[in-house]
């Protein structure tokens, strides 16, 4: 399963890596600016995802102030693989805070997106633009139609969401669908084994409608790489997570354990809890990719090796478990003991028999 063999993205004709390239480190601006690089930096970085074979690389409009769409742009056109590589970039953070419509999902805001990102990537045609967050506000009508639009215009190829809800990007690809849009391929949410909500409606949601999802922060923050050791204050190790502000919480009993495990399968294998936790990751039932970044071409080694092996079964299931979450709500009643209960209390729940057939009349033409 190494990088350069790949996949289609969604029920598109894309094709795309297993494992796709973060940069949301490159440049050294804006709100990303205490671990980014500079372009000298980055360089070998992306030079070493494509020696790898690795094709789809993922930016947005708000990393680093705009310096990593600006690094990119120069480097793949240094490179000259434009052509080879799926550049992903995405848009709804404010670039002005002064102007109202500077950011959000609406259509002015979108059409001026486009054409910054466009100028800063040195490239003509975006293959994949991302809705970055729902701003809760904008029709979903006139983002489709947008997205539309710019396809339409040759602006960009494909169209996709990022860290939306569920029922929200249902809507949207429904939308689509019954007025001839073009669809979403693609949906960017966070997922590891340390996070695993998406499971409950995003992913069955993806799979069921089309849309690829790709996964960022497989590694959870950097907790599951193993380098963070449980401490009376919370947690000791050198990292984002060690210090204040957004990335810092509590960690759980539970938490602690998936841990635990997580290092018992790595050596079991002879690899890395990092390895081993990318891996999870990309084998997952309706991920089309998952979202790897880098501080060198060394690390990124680490992260392109995490396909050089599989999870067996029984080692699978000891991680499903460790890292199982008790479903909320009315998913309770989805669960194979809640349906076996049923069965005992003597409630029928069955699956249609495998003969089942819909009672449908193929009517032959001459028929009246």
């Amino acid at each position: 399963m190494s990088l350069d063999h790949y996949y289609l993205l969604g029920r598109s004709g894309l094709r795309v890596s297993r494992l796709a390239l973060g940069t949301m480190n490159f440049g050294t601006g804006g709100f990303h600016a205490a671990y980014g690089k500079t372009e000298d930096e980055a360089r070998p970085i992306l030079r070493r995802y494509l020696e790898a074979g690795g094709n789809f690389v993922d930016t947005a409009d708000f990393y680093t102030a705009g310096e990593s769409e600006t690094i990119l742009g120069n480097l793949i056109a240094e490179a000259k693989v434009r052509d080879r590589v799926v550049l992903t970039t995405k848009f709804t953070n404010s670039v002005d805070p002064g102007d109202p419509n500077a950011g959000g999902n609406g259509r002015k805001h979108m059409i001026r997106a486009v054409e910054a990102s466009l100028r800063r990537l040195r490239t003509d045609y975006i293959d994949l633009f991302l809705l970055h967050t729902w701003d809760r506000i904008t029709p979903l009508e006139e983002v489709v139609r947008t997205f539309d639009d710019l396809t339409r215009a040759g602006k960009i190829r494909y169209a996709g969401l990022s860290d939306v809800p569920a029922w929200y990007a249902a809507r949207a690809q429904t939308y689509a669908e019954a007025h001839s849009l073009v669809p979403m391929v693609s949906l960017q949410l966070p997922y590891s084994l340390i996070d695993r909500a998406i499971e409950q409606e995003h992913v069955p949601m993806g799979v069921n409608l089309g849309l690829g999802i790709t996964a960022w922060s497989p590694l959870g923050g950097g907790f599951l790489t193993g380098k963070y050791r449980r401490a009376d204050q919370g947690l000791a190790g050198e990292g984002r997570l060690s210090g204040t502000g957004p990335a810092v919480q509590s960690w759980t009993d539970q938490q602690w354990r998936l841990l635990a495990a997580l290092e018992s399968v790595a050596g079991k294998l002879g690899v890395s809890m990092a390895q081993v936790a990318v891996n999870w990751v990309a084998t997952q039932p309706g991920v089309a990719s998952a979202i790897v970044g880098a501080s060198s071409a060394a690390q990124l080694d680490a992260s392109v090796t995490a396909l050089d092996f599989e999870l067996p079964a029984e080692l699978r299931a000891q991680l499903d478990e460790a890292s199982s979450v008790p479903p909320s709500s009315v998913y309770r009643m989805f669960t194979p003991a809640y349906q076996g209960w049923l069965v005992s209390a003597g409630v029928k729940v069955s699956d249609k028999p495998d003969e089942y057939a819909p009672a449908v009349r193929n009517w032959a033409p001459d028929e009246q």
